[in-house]
C-alpha cells in the first residue's frame, strides 16, 4: 500500500495570517525543512518544501502561523449514512488531563456522533512487532523508522538517497486504519484524532483528521458537557503496551527492543536539531552501523495539534505512564493475543518516494557577492548569530540567492544600516538647520531691502541739493572766517550720509549676476586697488589649491566683496598683522578664504554680522551695510558663505576667517 499520491503533505496544511507577523524569524529558525521565505518583510510558508512538523506554529508567538481547520469537513462526513469511526492517537492522556476517567472523554466523543472509537495504540502494537521483526530478521540493512510524517516526508524531500533505508513499516495510524476497514468494512468514515499537524495529509486510508484541539473546539462547538454523556470504555481492539507510544522510545519500548550504549543496535534522536543531525550523520556514513529511530517533535505528546496550556514535556510524560500503569492493571491479555492473532496477517507495508526538494548550491561567486552587500568581507566578519533564522552566514546568503530570505534579516547588517541612517539623517537635518537659518535670513535681507530701497530714493534727491549748497557756501566763505570749520563739517557728514544712500541702494539692488571668464587670481589682486593697505599690514595671496586659471563670476559684484571684507580686515588690524587669501577649487566650486589675524569676532556678533546696519566698528566708523551686501553677493551667486573667529588668546590665535565657495560653472 502506497502513501498518498504526491504526498499530500503539501495541501496547505500550514499557513500565515499576514497580519499577525511581526518579522521576527523565529519561524525560519525553527523550520528544518526552510520552507519559510520572506517577501516583503512576511513570513511566507512554501507548502511544496513544508513538511507540515507544526514547529513553526508552536514558536509563533503573535498566533500569526495557524494549520488547516479540518472541522467542517468531519461535519459534513457526519451528514451520510456512513458509520463514523474515531481512532483516537495514545497522547491522548497527555492532552486531556482536565479528565480524572478518560471514558468521560470517550463518552463525549460518542457523543458528537462517533458510533465507534477506538485506541491507535493497538495499531502501534501490530506496527512494534512488525518494525522488530524487520530489525531482527534483515541481517546488515539498517533502517530509519518511518512511524512520523514529518520525518518520512522531510528525508523524501531532502535526504532522497535515504529513501531505501525508511522502515516499510505503516504508522499506527494506518494500521489501525486498516484495522477497522478489516472489521467494519470500507464503508465507513473514518477520521483520526491526534496531536500532529502531518497526520492531515500522511495518507487517504483515512477520510479525515483533527487535531486534539479541534476536537476540544466540536466538544465545546456542540455544547457537549462530560455532566451531560454517559462514560464508556473504547470499542476493541484494546491495546497494550502499544499506549506508550507517544512518548520518547516509546516504539522501541513497545516493540521490546533495546537502544542502550553496550547492547543497543538503534539511536535515538527526537526534535528539530537532533534529526536533522543523525540523519546527517547517517548518510555520510558515520553512524550507518545503527538504526535510527527519529522523531520531529519530542515525542508526540508535545505534537503541533495539542493545547498551548501545559505544555511541560515531562508531565505529560508521567500522565501517559499513568495511563499505562492503570492499562496494564486492568489488562485482558487473553482477548489481546487474540486479536493480535486475527490481524498478525493485515498488511502493515508503506512505501516511499524520491521528492528531491534540495537547494542547489549557487556559485562561490553569487554567495559572495551577496555577503559582501551586507558588509562581510572577511571571515571574521561573519558573525553566524542565526538571528536571522539561518545557522550560518553563508546560509542566509544562499537563500537570498535562491529568493528565500532577504538582506535585512541580518541583525547586525540592519543595525549598522540603521546607524548609518541616523547619522545621515543628523546631517541632513543640519543641513535643513542651516537651510532654514539662510532662508529666514534671506527673507530678512528681502524685506530691509525693499525698505532700504524707498528710503534711500527719497532721501538722495533733497541729499543732493543740500550737498551742493554746502559745498557752494564753503567756497564762498574765507578760511579763516568762524563759519569754514561749520560749513567744512556739514559737508563731510553730507557725504558720508551720500555714501550711506549709496550703500542702502547698493544693498537693494537685484542685479543678475552676469558671469564671465576671469583669473580667480588677478581678481583677488585688483580688488586691492579699492582698499588702502597699511604697511604694517602683511598680505599674502595663496594659490597651491588652484587647479583651474578661469572661474566664471561676476567681475565687478566679486570685488565689490573682496574690497569689503579686506576692508574689514585692516579695520581689525590697527596694530598690524597678517592678511591671508587662499584660492583653491574643487571640480565644481571654487573657494576663497579670507583669513585676519585680527582682534576677532565676539561669538554672540557672529550670528548678526550679516544683518543690515548691523556693525561691531565704533560711531561714525561703518554704515553695517558691507557684510549684508557680501552676503546678498554670494547667495545671488548660488553659492555659501561662512565665517570662523576667535577674540580668545587663552583658545589660540585670535582672527577671523570668511570662507566662500562659489558653484564655478558658465552662465546658462
Amino acid at each position: 500500500m502506497t502513501k498518498k499520491e504526491g504526498s499530500n503533505i503539501n495541501r496547505d496544511l500550514i499557513y500565515t495570517i499576514r497580519n499577525k507577523c511581526r518579522v521576527c524569524y523565529t519561524c525560519v529558525r525553527e523550520c528544518p525543512a526552510k520552507a519559510i521565505k520572506i517577501v516583503g518583510g512576511q513570513a511566507e510558508v512554501m507548502n511544496e518544501r513544508c513538511v507540515a512538523c507544526g514547529n513553526c506554529i508552536k514558536v509563533c508567538s503573535q498566533g500569526a502561523k495557524v494549520y488547516l481547520d479540518t472541522k467542517g469537513r468531519v461535519y459534513q462526513l457526519f451528514e451520510n449514512d456512513r458509520k463514523n469511526v474515531a481512532i483516537v492517537a495514545p497522547s491522548f492522556p497527555a492532552e486531556f488531563s482536565d479528565f480524572e476517567d478518560y471514558r468521560e472523554l470517550v463518552g463525549m466523543i460518542r457523543a458528537l456522533g462517533f458510533d465507534v472509537v477506538s485506541e491507535v495504540s493497538f495499531g502501534a502494537d501490530l506496527v512494534a512487532r512488525k518494525y522488530n521483526e524487520l530489525i531482527t530478521n534483515n541481517g546488515s540493512q539498517r533502517y530509519i523508522s518511518s512511524d512520523c510524517p514529518a520525518i518520512a516526508a522531510y528525508v523524501e524531500r531532502y535526504h532522497p538517497t535515504l529513501v531505501d533505508t525508511l522502515a516499510p513499516v505503516a504508522s499506527p495510524m494506518v494500521a489501525m486504519s486498516r484495522v477497522m476497514k478489516e472489521k467494519y468494512g470500507d464503508d465507513i468514515n473514518l477520521i483520526f484524532v491526534g496531536p500532529c499537524i502531518a497526520k492531515k495529509a500522511e495518507t487517504d486510508e483515512v477520510n479525515e483528521m483533527i487535531t486534539f484541539v479541534e476536537l476540544r473546539e466540536m466538544l465545546k462547538e456542540s455544547k457537549i458537557e462530560r455532566e451531560q454523556t454517559e462514560p464508556s470504555e473504547f470499542d476493541p481492539p484494546r491495546s497494550g503496551r502499544g499506549a506508550i507510544f507517544p512518548v520518547s522510545r516509546g516504539l522501541l519500548q513497545t516493540a521490546g527492543i533495546k537502544d542502550d550504549v553496550f547492547d543497543g543496535d538503534i539511536l535515538v534522536a527526537e526534535g528539530r536539531i537532533e534529526f536533522q543531525e543523525a540523519l546527517k550523520e547517517f548518510e555520510n556514513g558515520q553512524i550507518n552501523s545503527r538504526h535510527l529511530e527519529l522523531l520531529c517533535c519530542d515525542g508526540c505528546i508535545m505534537g503541533p495539534g495539542t493545547s498551548k496550556e501545559n505544555r511541560r514535556q515531562y508531565n505529560r510524560r508521567i500522565l501517559v505512564h499513568n495511563y499505562v500503569q492503570h492499562k496494564i492493571e486492568h489488562f485482558n491479555k487473553e482477548e489481546w493475543k487474540a486479536n493480535i492473532a486475527r490481524y498478525k496477517d493485515l498488511d502493515l507495508t508503506v512505501t516511499f518516494d524520491r521528492k528531491d526538494k534540495r537547494i542547489s548550491t549557487p556559485s562561490r561567486e553569487e554567495i559572495n557577492k551577496i555577503l559582501q552587500s551586507m558588509g562581510k568581507n572577511e571571515p571574521e566578519d561573519h558573525l553566524n548569530c542565526g538571528a536571522c533564522g539561518y545557522d550560518t552566514c553563508e546560509d542566509h546568503a544562499i537563500a537570498i540567492v535562491k529568493g528565500l530570505a532577504e538582506t535585512e534579516m541580518c541583525l547586525p547588517y540592519t543595525i549598522e544600516k540603521l546607524h548609518n541612517s541616523v547619522k545621515e539623517l543628523a546631517v541632513t537635518n543640519e543641513k535643513l538647520v542651516s537651510m532654514q537659518q539662510t532662508l529666514k535670513q534671506t527673507e530678512k535681507l528681502a524685506s530691509m531691502g525693499q525698505l532700504s530701497a524707498g528710503i534711500a530714493h527719497e532721501l538722495n534727491n533733497p541729499l543732493g541739493v543740500v550737498i551742493m549748497y554746502a559745498n557752494i557756501l564753503l567756497d564762498e566763505v574765507p578760511k579763516d572766517s568762524d563759519l569754514y570749520n561749520d560749513l567744512r563739517l556739514i559737508v563731510d557728514q553730507t557725504h558720508r550720509c551720500k555714501k550711506i544712500v549709496g550703500g542702502l541702494l547698493n544693498f537693494a539692488r537685484k542685479n543678475q549676476v552676469t558671469r564671465n571668464e576671469v583669473d580667480p587670481k588677478k581678481l583677488v589682486e585688483q580688488s586691492f586697488d579699492a582698499v588702502v593697505v597699511p604697511e604694517h599690514v602683511q598680505v599674502n595671496i595663496n594659490t597651491e589649491g588652484l587647479d583651474a586659471e578661469k572661474a566664471y563670476l561676476d567681475q565687478e559684484q566679486m570685488t565689490q566683496i573682496f574690497s569689503n571684507l579686506f576692508k574689514n580686515a585692516m579695520d581689525a588690524m590697527p596694530d598690524g598683522g597678517k592678511l591671508d587669501i587662499t584660492i583653491e577649487n574643487d571640480k565644481e566650486n571654487i573657494c576663497f578664504r579670507i583669513s585676519d589675524t585680527g582682534k576677532g569676532i565676539k561669538k554672540e556678533d557672529q550670528d548678526k554680522i550679516f544683518e543690515p546696519f548691523y556693525t561691531t566698528k565704533g560711531v561714525g566708523k561703518g554704515t553695517g551695510l558691507g557684510l549684508a551686501t557680501v552676503y546678498g553677493i554670494v547667495k545671488m551667486h548660488n553659492g555659501k558663505i561662512s565665517l570662523d573667529s576667535n577674540t580668545d588668546p587663552q583658545q589660540g590665535p585670535t582672527g577671523t576667517t570668511f570662507k566662500i565657495s562659489i558653484p564655478n560653472q558658465p552662465e546658462k
